[in-house]
């Protein structure tokens, strides 16, 4: 039984930290694993994803406003910044107090998006290092 509480421990660890990848790091992550231990991902995740995407599409029928929330700013704060600025309207030094604020806690970006709208401002912001939350 304590053997398996440190093995959810350490995964626990290695889930935290592939959480902090951007999407272009999971991606090479992935290539990787794959090259690693002479397996490919692509086959058994479809199979496996299939299920989930017909219910979070179902999910998401239901739902038809999104809000997106800046969570972490990763390392490129400039480029989160510009992001911001571009989203939002917001002036420079506004767009900065945004990105400062979300070192201390989420904070809304974007309110009553439509789904896909919402998906393409986060991988924005993910390919500019940042994390964010659509509810």
């Amino acid at each position: 039984m304590d053997e398996q509480k440190e093995v959810s421990k350490k995964l626990e660890g290695i889930i935290g930290e592939i959480e902090k990848l951007s999407v272009l790091e999971l991606a090479d992550l992935v290539k990787a694993l794959e090259e690693k231990f002479g397996v490919s991902a692509s086959a058994p995740v479809m199979v496996q994803a299939a299920p989930a995407a017909a219910e979070d599409s179902a999910g998401a029928e239901e739902k038809s406003a999104f809000t997106v929330k800046l969570t972490e700013v990763g390392a490129q704060k400039i480029e989160v910044i510009k992001v911001v600025r571009d989203v939002t309207g917001k002036g420079l030094k506004e767009a900065k107090d945004v990105v400062d604020a979300a070192a201390a806690g989420p904070q809304v970006v974007a309110e009553n998006l439509k789904k896909e709208d919402a998906e393409a401002l986060k991988k924005k912001f993910e390919t500019a290092g940042a994390k964010v939350e659509l509810q």
